[in-house]
Order: structure tokens, then C-alpha cells, then sequence
């Protein structure tokens, strides 16, 4: 690994195209089959080495015709236009997975499954979102638009609530369960309706998740 001290506090939106409760969180195969996910990440407090990264944000679009750990998987990111060049190298090397212990977080676990990198896009990013309420809404440019919101009760029309717990996780440590929709544009066009999304306050560096 490079040996660059880094930390990423802020809000993290995963939608892919499982069920609800995404069997991969278990180790389990992808509902499908295959995995295909957005992710996005509101930086609130950040930095990579003497860089500042506070307010940025940034998303990737990925896919795998498997299960994640066989690999041969795409991968998109975008970053917020408003970076300096400095942040944009930071970033994408945190995004690298580079700057990561072997195996301690999803960006270097993420990166080692990849076979395919596709150039990176600079554009506006928008992220709002609320890990408690379970809600999310996600606009990059004009090629992704996605949303999450609580699972309902089909009986008694409340919304549901479930989280996952991961004591040795290398994304978050609890995440809310919620459903998302996504409908993406550029190199891996996603249309996902009502499948597994989950919403985590990360705070993640190179030798993994704070806890």
C-alpha cells in the first residue's frame, strides 16, 4: 500500500440489485446472480495526507457478472466537479484502493476484483440523505438520479426497519437496511427498482472501518 494517511467521515448510499438484506452482506451468492450497485459518499469531514476533503463527494457505478469475489468486475467513479486537481488525486487514490491495507476496506477489496477501470467523470454531485430516516436522494450531472427510501410493511403500510451489523466489516460497521431505485447513464447504465439499499454513517481510513 501507499502510505498515506487518510479518513472519510460522512454519509455513505449503496443501491444494488439484490433483495432486500443483499445475501453478499452474508456471504451468500447475489439474488441475480450477478451484482450490479451505485454507491455514494458525502464527505463531511475528510482529508488525505495535508489535503482537506471536507464537502466533497463522490459515486461509482459497478458491476460483476458473479458473485464479487470472482472477480472480473467495471467500475465508474465520479467526482465532484468542485475538487482541485490535488483532491481529485486524492480521491481516486483512496478510490484505487492503493491507499488501503491489503483487505481493510471496500475500496481495496472493491479494486482488487476489477478487470476493467473506465475513465473517470467530473461533474456536479448532489447527496442528501438521513441514515436514521432511512431516506436518500443522489443526482449526479445528468446521468445517475437515485433514491432510497424505508421498506413499508405490505399489511400495515409502516415503515419497516432492519439493519445489518458487521463486528469485522471492511464497509461500515451498522448500516440501515432501506429499498432504492436507480437509473444511470455512462459506461455501466444501471435500472434498479425497489432493491436493496443501505445508508451507513462511514468513517473508514486505510487499516479499515472506525469502530
Amino acid at each position: 500500500m501507499d502510505k498515506v494517511d487518510w479518513r472519510l467521515k460522512g454519509f455513505e448510499f449503496i443501491n444494488c440489485n439484490c433483495d432486500y438484506g443483499c445475501p453478499c452482506q452474508f456471504n451468500g451468492r447475489p439474488t441475480q446472480g450477478d451484482c450490479k450497485a451505485i454507491g455514494a459518499v458525502r464527505v463531511d469531514d475528510g482529508y488525505f495526507g495535508d489535503v482537506r476533503l471536507d464537502g466533497l463527494s463522490f459515486v461509482m457505478t459497478l458491476k460483476w457478472p458473479g458473485a464479487i469475489h470472482e472477480g472480473n468486475g467495471e467500475a465508474q467513479a465520479f467526482i465532484d466537479e468542485r475538487a482541485t486537481q490535488e483532491q481529485r488525486d486524492a480521491l481516486l487514490a483512496i478510490l484505487s484502493g492503493e491507499t488501503s491495507e491489503p483487505g481493510a476496506t471496500f475500496f481495496n477489496v472493491f479494486a482488487s476484483t476489477m478487470t476493467k477501470m473506465h475513465d473517470p467523470v467530473f461533474c456536479d454531485i448532489r447527496i442528501e440523505g438521513d441514515v436514521d430516516d432511512r431516506t436518500a436522494r443522489v443526482k449526479v450531472g445528468d446521468m445517475i438520479e437515485a433514491e432510497g427510501q424505508p421498506i413499508i410493511n405490505p399489511v400495515t403500510g409502516e415503515a419497516h426497519r432492519a439493519r445489518i451489523d458487521l463486528p469485522g466489516g471492511f464497509e461500515y460497521a451498522v448500516a440501515e437496511v432501506a429499498s432504492g431505485r436507480t437509473r444511470a447513464s455512462g459506461a455501466i447504465p444501471l435500472a434498479l427498482d425497489a432493491s436493496h439499499s443501505h445508508m451507513s454513517r462511514l468513517d473508514i481510513g486505510p487499516t479499515g472501518v472506525h469502530r
